[in-house]
């Protein structure tokens, strides 16, 4: 008799582990497999939240099939500690494990809110938008000029929703002043800039930001970057480049980058500049003699004067042999890398075509006739 029980009770257990292996084997195929998210949604994940929260709001939207599980998925995976605040994109048909590594990873947003600042050239602005979770597109819902009347509605709303992601835009040929100017009036900053960062020193580009966000940490991360670029650039360059250091390359770069505004001209535009500085001519660029004006200090807002274009600073090439002394803005990486490998061209003039770009000579005659060209289309413009 005590064989036979005996028999049963290991017969027992080696069912019950069957059981539990293939309920283990289940769940993790569970927690593994494709989800049974019909659309894409925004999971709002709030301050303070945990898994069993986020849990209980993944099941009622129908993201995941069963709370117990992704709890203790998370928790096995060692990630459930991990959670992050924000607002995220729960693609359709995502696991619990693709669920649980979207909101425990770096903390980034990636749907809702999003408010971006824009300095160019010419403006600074405000933009906020909304990305819809099942379209994916974005819709515009404010802008604005920081500088200029009540904030809007939109953007109180989206300052007040700790989820709300903040991106920086900075666009090319931009100043240090510039960017100084418009990080100063932007709210979503803390802290003061002791001074203005020198000039060309600032990399262009988008960034991430996160709100009290200091202002000398958002610059030293823009130095960083433009620094990194400019080595890479410099180890990168052409044999014959015609600058002789990282410094003068930072300078031709801003100057090409004032010149043309069309990614394909920049090689070319670069080439002028590097046969007119082998020659030994004079390079004559027009935004030198601005930036001599200016100093980078917002724009010129207005035409050349002769009187300027004669008119001693050390910046304008009109007067001065060769490169200024500092860049003239802040070039992006496209611009450095013209500036460093420039085409091959015999091209030691150009002026503007009309249509955005510029036409290109070899000899003065060459020249003087698109000069006449183009005073034509200037002509024709102002009778409109």
């Amino acid at each position: 008799m005590w064989r036979n029980l005996a028999s049963n009770v290991l017969t027992l257990m080696i069912v019950a582990l069957i059981v539990a292996f293939g309920g283990l084997t289940w769940a993790q195929r569970q927690y593994q497999g494709p989800g049974p998210l019909a659309d894409a949604i925004c999971l709002q994940v709030q301050p303070g939240s945990n898994m069993r929260r986020v849990a209980v709001d993944l099941e009622a939207q129908g993201a995941i099939s069963n709370a117990t599980i992704y709890r203790l998925g998370a928790d096995y995976s060692e990630k459930a500690n991990d959670l992050k605040a924000g607002s995220f994109l729960i693609q359709e048909g995502a696991s619990m494990a693709d669920i649980v590594d979207a909101i425990t990873g770096d903390g980034l947003s990636t749907c809702g809110t999003e408010v971006i600042y824009r300095v160019s050239v010419n403006s600074k602005s405000v933009r906020v938008r909304e990305l819809d979770a099942s379209s994916q597109e974005f819709e515009v819902t404010a802008e604005f000029d920081p500088g200029e009347g009540e904030l809007p509605e939109p953007y109180v709303a989206a300052r007040d929703d700790v989820a709300t992601r903040y991106r920086v835009v900075i666009a090319e040929g931009v100043t240090s002043w510039q960017v100084v100017d418009a990080i100063r009036a932007l709210d979503v900053f803390e802290g003061e800039v002791a001074e203005i960062p020198a000039e060309g020193t600032l990399a262009p580009d988008g960034y991430e930001i996160r709100p009290g966000q200091d202002r000398e940490e958002f610059l030293n991360s823009m130095a960083a970057k433009q620094s990194i670029r400019l080595a890479e650039a410099w180890e990168n360059r052409a044999e014959d480049a015609p600058v002789e250091t990282p410094e003068e390359a930072l300078i031709l770069a801003s100057i090409i980058e004032k010149e043309t505004s069309v990614a394909e001209e920049r090689g070319v535009v670069a080439s002028v500049f590097a046969n007119r500085l082998r020659q030994g001519i004079r390079l004559q660029t027009d935004p030198t003699v601005i930036y001599g004006i200016t100093r980078g200090e917002g724009i010129l807002g207005r035409g050349i004067r002769q009187s300027e274009l004669r008119r001693e600073t050390p910046w304008n090439t009109y007067v001065i042999n060769g490169l200024p002394p500092t860049p003239i803005a802040n070039p992006g990486q496209a611009a450095i890398e013209a500036a460093l490998n420039p085409d091959e061209t015999d091209y030691i003039f150009f002026v503007a075509d009309g249509t955005g770009g510029h036409a290109f000579a070899v000899t003065l005659a060459e020249h003087n006739a698109n000069v006449a060209e183009w005073r034509k289309i200037e002509a024709e413009r102002n009778s409109e």
